[in-house]
């Protein structure tokens, strides 16, 4: 039986993430990820089963990644507007840092694997922000609002801005950067919109 060797399965892994955003998990085949990683379609085989091991591996990595990182310097106890701030600096330093992650973890989560992953990864992050939610309600930091139309609000506008960063434009088609300013205004005005 043939060894693990890290390095080109980290190679691997790191193909497969690029040929993913940028042929999609239809487009996706262990054939052509072997050939593009100069290795033979057997060495695919002894880090994952098949296809779908693969891409529901690489998937529940990026997001325990992910998850972790939206956790960083979190806490359910903190003010709704603190809390909420940490939020986007979390999420928005994870995607401009670890762009093709991002994409990858967002194509994922929309595909046939997305409940799947989810599943495994979501639940110590659902229970934080629950927390988090819920104490802001009790104290009065933040209006009672159904879950989709509190996400829509407090994160809409952030996913929006950081897909206009990746594409480097605007809707108008101008070049666009998401900056702290662009970010303190589009805050503020969620703010406004979320709290008493």
């Amino acid at each position: 039986m043939r060894t693990r060797d890290t390095n080109k399965e980290e190679i691997v892994k790191q193909k497969a993430i690029e040929m993913l955003v940028s042929q999609g998990v239809e487009g996706f085949g262990m054939n052509r990820l072997a050939k593009e990683c100069g290795v033979s379609v057997a060495t695919l085989y002894i880090y994952y089963s098949d296809k779908e091991d693969l891409i529901r591996k690489i998937g529940i990595e990026i997001g325990q990644s992910y998850f972790s990182k939206m956790l960083e310097g979190f806490s359910p106890e903190m003010s709704f507007v603190d809390g909420l701030r940490q939020q986007w600096k979390n999420r928005s330093h994870y995607a401009t840092t670890f762009v093709l992650e991002t994409a990858c973890f967002e194509l994922l989560k929309h595909s046939t694997y997305g409940d799947g992953i989810l599943a495994e990864i979501t639940s110590e992050f659902k229970n934080e922000m629950t927390q988090f939610i819920s104490k802001a309600i009790e104290k009065k930091e933040l209006v009672p609002v159904t879950f989709e139309v509190f996400w829509s609000i407090a994160y809409g506008s952030l996913y929006s801005l950081l897909e206009l960063h990746r594409e480097g434009k605007s809707m108008s088609g101008k070049t666009f950067t998401y900056t702290k300013e662009i970010n303190d205004e589009a805050f503020n005005l969620v703010i406004k919109a979320l709290t008493p």
